[in-house]
């Protein structure tokens, strides 16, 4: 049952990134009805299938791989639809569902078989610092998009090209907004995640800090973040700097949940 779901919402999804995709060379209001009822359908289908894998395996499904990616895409996805109602900009879903359907992807290709929690992890932190992590990574994924999308209305701005993709596009200022209320949103989770998997690892394993590679490649990203909000409050950074150090925030943000597991042996990784 739960396979069947996750396939269907990966159908969907696959079809919602597509329909976005093509809003970047053609806009057209009935794609983009269609882009919503599809990414509507399979966030609904995908629902299911998390609880039901919850209620099937008895554990908060987060850990495996196969877990991970999905649960990440889902909190994507939710995060994605709450802005979209605040800023009604269809074509933000062009930057966000294929990152939504790109993780779908990458957890379809990862063992599914329900992996028993260790005793270590067996703990009411567990779900209290992944879902802290989840959403505020989900924050930062959107704020990935709304940066691609400001340097891409920058450089439209700075070349005079002002037709076709520029007109589809938000202002500038709009996205800026955008990417610094993400951030904003995303960044005190980020902290509140790094805290109470600190309090965990020392309840687990007697101490606050190991330095392990997924704690310090985190560090790194919370860094970058707290970099962006604070020259934005004190130094008056907007703009193109914020957009960049957003990106390469969430690109440092992807490597901690996918290339450390690869890279470092790490009391992190995921069976």
């Amino acid at each position: 049952m739960t396979t069947l779901l996750f396939e269907l919402a990966l159908t969907f999804y696959f079809a919602a990134a597509i329909v976005s995709l093509s809003e970047l060379f053609r806009e057209s209001k009935g794609a983009s009805k269609m882009m919503f009822a599809f990414a509507f359908a399979g966030f609904a289908l995908h629902t299911v299938g998390v609880a039901a894998r919850y209620i099937s395996t008895g554990q908060i499904p987060i850990t495996s791989m196969h877990e991970a990616s999905s649960f990440f895409a889902w909190c994507v996805m939710l995060v994605f639809l709450i802005i979209s109602r605040k800023y009604k900009i269809g074509i933000m879903a062009s930057f966000t569902m294929p990152v939504i359907f790109l993780l779908m992807l990458s957890a379809s290709i990862m063992p599914r078989e329900a992996t028993p929690l260790s005793p270590t992890l067996k703990s009411y932190w567990l779900a209290i610092h992944t879902l802290l992590a989840f959403l505020g990574n989900a924050a930062f994924a959107v704020a990935f998009g709304a940066g691609i999308m400001y340097l891409i209305q920058d450089a439209n701005l700075k070349s005079k090209r002002l037709n076709g993709i520029f007109q589809r596009l938000p202002s500038v200022q709009t996205l800026d907004d955008m990417n610094y209320r993400l951030i904003s949103a995303g960044f005190p989770l980020l902290t509140l995640a790094i805290i109470t998997g600190a309090l965990w690892a020392e309840s687990a394993w007697g101490s606050y800090w190991r330095w392990d590679p997924k704690e310090v490649w985190s560090l790194i990203a919370w860094l970058i973040y707290a970099i962006v909000i604070h020259v934005r409050l004190v130094a008056g950074w907007r703009g193109k700097k914020a957009a960049m150090l957003s990106i390469l925030g969430f690109l440092v943000l992807l490597f901690t949940f996918f290339g450390v597991n690869y890279f470092h042996n790490t009391l992190h990784r995921f069976p």
